[in-house]
């Protein structure tokens, strides 16, 4: 029924844009604009991948509150199916305030029910509707983490393939990836992210690394484009010559890139490429999903910028 399950947090985003620095003391500082999106690693990447056309399905937990009808009807309104979304009445809906100043950007996040989902939850029922489950930020969602091997293991049981994308760890700990990455086929870092779960001093150690754990690694490097290594083989794109607005969820939008390629058997370059060019293009609007790409779009700007 679904190309993709995605079990993951869910909270909007509030983004302040304009080239102020806060200060306390009553300051009272003027952005050049505000606006209440999707936010959400999760939430972003299952949209970026349902306006590719992939069949996606979601998990996380919300509460009945404004916060949380305002993600519900964003996800269903961009195709997302909802309907697994458990609904808590007794909490608070995550929310994330970004203020957003040219390429830099800071973040203060109120949890609330961003952690809550647990493994248990995604039934094996709910599995088997679906070819592909993806994580993401997996040192957010607390509550998830202890049950999240089982889960791979009941994925993979039950046919299908696994994906995760981790984000940053506030620790700086980095525990838990020896039991969960063998479990992995494709993982999906960023340069930073890679380097610190590998213990590698370089990229090209930390891909290769990584590679003898996962079946597919693909990292991500912002400027510098990306690098994906399967099976012996490597590859690497140059991100896309656009006009930057906000880089929020662009890791994101690059990882529904390269699962809608890598599902669809595409060789390692071409779904490289589809990647890179979902992130790059995710960046000329402010949010993560207001200008994520269709599928033709991806192909005629890649094909007319050659």
């Amino acid at each position: 029924m679904f190309d993709i399950l995605v079990a993951g947090e869910i909270n909007p985003d509030l983004i302040l844009s304009g080239d102020v620095t806060p200060e306390f003391g009553q300051v009272e500082k003027l952005v050049d604009s505000a606006g209440l999106t999707i936010g959400s690693s999760s939430a972003i990447f299952a949209c970026g991948a349902a306006r590719l056309g992939l069949q996606v399905a979601f998990i996380g937990v919300c509460a009945d509150d404004v916060f949380g009808h305002f993600m519900l009807e964003q996800l269903q309104a961009r195709a997302v199916d909802i309907s697994n979304v458990i609904l808590n009445p007794g909490g608070q809906t995550g929310l994330s305030v970004i203020l957003n100043r040219g390429d830099d950007r800071a973040i203060l996040t109120h949890l609330g029910l961003i952690g809550a989902l647990r493994a248990g939850q995604v039934t094996d029922d709910l599995l088997r509707q679906a070819r592909h489950l993806h994580i993401a930020s997996y040192f957010l969602q607390s509550a998830l983490q202890p049950g999240l091997p089982d889960l791979f293991t009941r994925a993979r049981s039950a046919g299908l393939t696994t994906s995760l994308d981790t984000n940053w760890d506030p620790s700086g700990e980095w525990l838990g990836f020896d039991k969960l990455l063998p479990l992995v086929d494709v993982f999906l870092p960023n340069q930073n992210e890679a380097l610190a779960i590998s213990a590698a001093s370089t990229l090209e150690d930390a891909l290769q690394n990584l590679a003898q754990k996962c079946l597919a690694v693909a990292v991500k490097c912002g400027s510098h484009g990306a690098y994906a290594s399967q099976a012996g083989i490597s590859a690497h794109t140059p991100a896309l010559a656009v006009q930057v607005v906000d880089t929020v969820g662009a890791g994101d939008n690059f990882d529904a890139g390269f699962l809608y390629g890598w599902l669809n058997g595409w060789s390692l370059e071409k779904t490289l490429r589809m990647a890179t060019a979902c992130g790059s293009l995710s960046t000329c609007a402010a949010g993560g999903v207001s200008a994520q790409p269709t599928l033709q779009e991806v192909i005629n700007y890649v094909q007319s910028t050659g």
